[in-house]
């Protein structure tokens, strides 16, 4: 549940072109429904980016702006779980078990912490990671539209294996300082929490929980975005090579 980042981390896991398996052919159905989700999708996190902006511009002020944008931005975010049915269905080849982990961190930002603990939705840390999956959303849907539909424009390769470099480091420092500005309120609030006695003789500290989740960004994250390196390496070097050819 850690490390989701801006969300370049779901890159390269063999979901990142959102292409059905060529070996049986992708069968216009599934074709036109990955089109169809991908282009909603990018709709959303453009529309996400736009209310960003004209609350910037009517208040005059980058600080709690995430009250401009809460309802679609859960919306979407969550709309993101339908990747891990595309996945469970075989309409791309990939993990399902990473597909999940990867969606369901955003997810539980979202719903878990940010939505759950009213009182850091006026943080600045909120608008931090936002600002991060905003961007990187637009992109990586533009990229799997594109993708699908073989016109792929070198810009948009680019900045699918360029921004992250950016925008994951900007997107785990807010989902971390979010859910620390969190830890206080959790406590005060025993939010989530179950204590013992119960008749299920089962406790569980979401206070402790969320400090477990901050501490697996430590070995998560690096994994991850010096995996991402070496995708843009790989990829970048082989778009050039053929932009050479031709």
């Amino acid at each position: 549940m850690a490390a989701s980042g801006s969300g370049s981390s779901r890159a390269d896991n063999g979901y990142s072109s959102q292409q059905p398996r060529r070996r049986k052919g992708p069968g216009a159905l599934a074709t036109a429904y990955l089109v169809i989700y991908n282009v909603v999708m990018t709709a959303g996190w453009l529309v996400i980016a736009v209310g960003l902006v004209r609350a910037y511009l009517a208040k005059g002020s980058y600080h709690s702006l995430y009250y401009s944008i809460e309802k679609p931005l859960k919306f979407f975010q969550t709309g993101a779980l339908l990747e891990v049915g595309i996945v469970v269905f075989r309409i791309v080849p990939s993990s399902v078990v990473l597909t999940a982990f990867q969606v369901m961190s955003r997810v539980f930002l979202t719903w878990a912490v940010t939505h759950s603990v009213k009182e850091v939705q006026t943080e600045d840390s909120v608008l931090l990671f936002v600002v991060a999956w905003t961007i990187t959303e637009i992109i990586r849907y533009s990229f799997y539209t594109f993708s699908l539909l073989n016109h792929l424009p070198y810009l948009i390769k680019w900045a699918r294996y360029t921004m992250f470099i950016v925008l994951y480091p900007m997107g785990v420092s807010g989902e971390l300082l979010t859910i620390y500005a969190a830890l206080p309120f959790v406590r005060q609030s025993g939010l989530y929490s179950i204590s013992l006695p119960n008749k299920y003789n089962f406790s569980f500290d979401y206070y402790t929980f969320l400090i477990l989740v901050m501490i697996s960004y430590i070995p998560i994250f690096p994994q991850l975005y010096f995996h991402m390196l070496h995708q843009r390496r790989k990829v970048l070097s082989h778009a050039e090579e053929q932009k050479k050819s031709e």
